[in-house]
């Protein structure tokens, strides 16, 4: 005899049943599930900087190919004939991958297994396309509310009005006060580390490039007042290390360590080129004073100048020997400035690449070069900042009392403060006029100047 009880068991085993079939027979997305897992743990042994064993992940066409094994790395409706998802799943940890790491999660396993069984399908437009510019924009994690150690402060801005300073932070920009350095706000979901920070010349917009090393780098687009995202304009497969906007502000041009160079139209956001004449990271981009050409400094040892109409090679500086990490352009736009590991800045003739002076002696590799007016400002690992002439390149300035490597800095026209970010998370803010120092903080939310090295 079935009870009125057994019938409310079997329906709701039915009804039990029924939703997991469901949810089994879901299609597992691409893009939104399977590319960000492969990113996370196979894209530093299986990218395109290093390909273990002939394969790569690094896009679909790729990913579904053969490596050295002569089998494909992942096969429609095919386990045993996926090589890839063959080892992630095997307990033999000589071949398990990720090597040397701790095995994929069971749930992420699952979710592999679900989208081959589905007939591996590709869910986005381009199977040439970077998975790293496929994925949804992540929400990124929290930073610390307290942070238990000072960060490096690689990118510095200040706000159009020249009251505040936003500097960069872990998973997040920290903005303060530029009189007395009191923290005025914090904004939260950007990429774990912020390489650049520029504004737009409307002062409305803030780009932010960062990153993850080695996993990926991104290009947000801030609402400067509210601190809101507006949009992810770029991504790639590792850190954004540059943006800057042209000068009149209807184009943005940003680079990373993918050795790729991207320009876009504004404030549409449509990509209108990719330069790809480097072989290295691109550590910085500059626009001409006119928007024409862009240039830009590379780990590869060079400078390059590039037509910005085509995106055409203009002039490959190889004058360093050293990888470049800073660059400018000279005001009359025939001449341009690099400064690299070499301990140098060298001036050199844009027509045919012969340097031309070098610019001031410095004891480490020199890093950044920031416009600053009709100036521009040199940082160094040698602890100093020196602020050089555009047109003379005589030196100006030398701002000293650093206690460490001088990563960043920015310059405000309108009150001509100068700020300063070092590698121990200390920002140091100077009048231009006079050459002194107006006050100093670390950059790290909990962390006292006075505590600084405890």
């Amino acid at each position: 005899m079935i009870t009125s009880l057994h019938r409310s068991l079997l329906a709701l085993a039915l009804v039990i049943g029924f939703a997991a079939l469901t949810r089994a027979e879901e299609p597992v997305s691409f893009r939104k599930q399977i590319a960000p897992v492969l990113l996370s743990n196979c894209l530093a042994c299986h990218g395109p900087k290093k390909a273990e064993g002939g394969y790569r992940i690094d896009t679909f066409e790729r990913l579904t190919g053969e490596g050295d094994s002569g089998s494909a790395g992942f096969t429609a409706k095919d386990l045993d004939g996926s090589e890839a998802f063959r080892r992630m799943a095997s307990d033999d940890q000589s071949e398990r991958m990720p090597l040397e790491a701790d095995p994929i999660p069971k749930e992420q396993l699952a979710l592999i297994e679900r989208w081959i069984e589905q007939g591996a399908k590709y869910d986005a437009d381009n199977p040439k396309a970077d998975l790293a510019t496929i994925v949804p924009p992540p929400e990124h994690p929290p930073a610390p509310e307290t942070y238990p150690n000072t960060m490096p402060i690689t990118a510095l801005a200040f706000s159009p009005d020249g009251e505040a300073l936003y500097a960069s932070g872990y998973h997040e920009l920290t903005v303060w006060n530029v009189e007395d350095g009191a923290m005025l706000r914090r904004i939260g979901n950007v990429g774990e580390r912020t390489y650049a920070l520029a504004f737009s010349p409307d002062g409305k917009t803030l780009a932010v490039a960062s990153g993850a090393p080695g996993r990926l780098g991104e290009v947000r687009l801030l609402d400067a007042a509210k601190g809101e995202l507006k949009s992810v304009l770029a991504t790639a497969a590792d850190v954004m290390f540059d943006v800057a906007f042209s000068p009149d502000g209807k184009q943005l041009a940003c680079c990373a360590a993918d050795g790729v160079i991207r320009i876009f139209q504004m404030p549409e956001g449509k990509e209108l080129r990719t330069i790809t004449s480097h072989s290295d990271w691109v550590t910085a981009v500059a626009w001409s004073a006119d928007g024409k050409r862009l240039i830009s400094a590379s780990r590869d040892k060079t400078a390059k100048v590039f037509d910005v109409e085509t995106g055409d090679l203009v002039i490959t500086y190889s004058g360093h020997g050293q990888p470049v990490k800073g660059v400018a352009f000279h005001p009359d736009g025939k001449e341009a400035y690099s400064g690299a590991s070499d301990k140098k800045i060298h001036r050199w003739k844009i027509e045919d690449g012969k340097k031309s002076a070098d610019v001031g002696s410095f004891g480490d590799e020199v890093y950044k070069l920031v416009a600053a007016g009709e100036t521009f400002i040199a940082t160094s690992a040698d602890k100093s900042v020196r602020q050089y002439d555009l047109k003379s390149h005589k030196e100006l300035k030398k701002y000293a009392g650093h206690a460490d490597w001088v990563l960043s800095a920015a310059y405000n026209a309108k009150t001509k403060r100068l700020a300063t970010g070092g590698f121990d998370g200390e920002v140091r803010i100077w009048n231009t006029d006079d050459g002194k120092q107006t006050t100093a903080f670390l950059a790290a939310p909990g962390l006292p100047l006075a505590e600084k090295g405890k």
